[in-house]
């Protein structure tokens, strides 16, 4: 399904591999951005999303370049599912700017990442191989990325339609997650360089689109309260899957360390990120609405569960965040000696 591109040395390298690289970094930092957001860091998250912004920006430049100068180039990326970080990165910084109350720059966002999915998605599908990598699963997190972003505009707006149009996202993108693990290339778990952790972070955003929406399904909307507590079901039984997956492939990791910078890590970093979004919106859910994000749930320890994972996995990701700026500052350093494929 994923070409190869040339080695880092090799000239043209850089130029090939860095429109996927800045949309999988734009990608990690827009949802740290929102974590920090949740959790009360908002000095934090504006830095954040005005690196996430700089890098969309920077992305969206790159695709002209390659679409206006280097058509052929451009059809040969839109056809791998790399392609697909443009459409989530876009969607990421677009749910977080309407939390800042700029619903017309979200509306926008939803427009742009709405046309990359539907001109990429069935070009990715089309080319699914019998063996996949873990990038594939873009294709699951591309889709409920709008699903996320229209159910985060819905409330914030007063509009009821993107709602109905988020579930069925969130049906079409389990079924996408569904055929991409059907095909997914298990060793990835042992020799992946860290792609393959989307399959964790493509369940954890299928758990925060089913919070979003069990969210936005009470007041003052009330569109869906019939769906309220099979909604709310469904987000705790992906977040749950979402952990299960963690602890798979940190095991994995763990008998195989695999060190060393390489693109494909800030793919690492984005699923931590999205896994602590979803659980502390799962846990407002759980416990009180909107401000109980920022405490812990008074409804017992099942309610409380997700806002300690939530809170354990924001260190993680904002970890795991500066880890990869570091990486990616040494491997320029050093000449992009390091593994440069995406």
């Amino acid at each position: 399904m994923e070409s190869r591109t040339s080695p880092a040395g090799r000239p043209g390298a850089r130029r090939a591999t860095f429109g996927p690289v800045a949309g999988a970094a734009v990608m990690a930092t827009g949802i740290v951005s929102t974590g920090c957001h949740l959790v009360g860091a908002e000095v934090v998250s504006l830095v954040l999303l005005g690196v996430g912004g700089a890098g969309w920006a920077l992305l969206v430049g790159i695709f002209l370049q390659h679409f206006l100068g280097a058509r052929e180039q451009w059809r040969r990326e839109s056809r791998t599912a790399a392609s697909l970080t443009g459409v989530a990165a876009t969607s990421v910084l677009g749910t977080r700017v309407v939390l800042l109350g700029w619903a017309a720059a979200g509306w926008v966002l939803l427009a742009v990442a709405a046309a990359g999915w539907v001109v990429l998605l069935p070009q990715v599908v089309r080319r699914l191989g019998r063996r996949v990598p873990g990038s594939a699963y873009l294709t699951c997190v591309a889709t409920q990325s709008l699903g996320v972003l229209g159910a985060t505009l819905a409330p914030a707006t007063g509009v009821a339609w993107p709602l109905p149009v988020a579930v069925v996202l969130l049906v079409a993108g389990f079924g996408l997650y569904v055929l991409v693990l059907l095909h997914f290339d298990f060793r990835q778990l042992e020799e992946g360089a860290g792609d393959h952790w989307v399959a964790c972070g493509a369940l954890a955003i299928s758990a925060l689109a089913a919070g979003k929406l069990t969210a936005a399904s009470g007041e003052p909307l009330g569109w869906a309260e019939p769906l309220r507590s099979w909604l709310s079901a469904v987000t705790f039984v992906l977040l749950l899957a979402a952990l299960a997956w963690y602890a798979v492939i940190a095991a994995a990791e763990l008998r195989r360390p695999r060190p060393g910078y390489d693109p494909r890590r800030w793919a690492t970093v984005f699923p931590l990120g999205m896994t602590a979004v979803a659980a502390l919106t799962a846990a407002g859910e759980a416990g009180p609405a909107t401000s109980g994000w920022l405490a812990p749930p008074s409804g017992g320890p099942c309610c409380g569960w997700p806002w300690r994972s939530g809170r354990w996995w924001r260190w993680g990701r904002r970890s795991g965040w500066r880890g990869g700026r570091c990486a990616e500052r040494r491997n320029r350093g050093s000449g992009g000696r390091g593994r440069g494929r995406a």
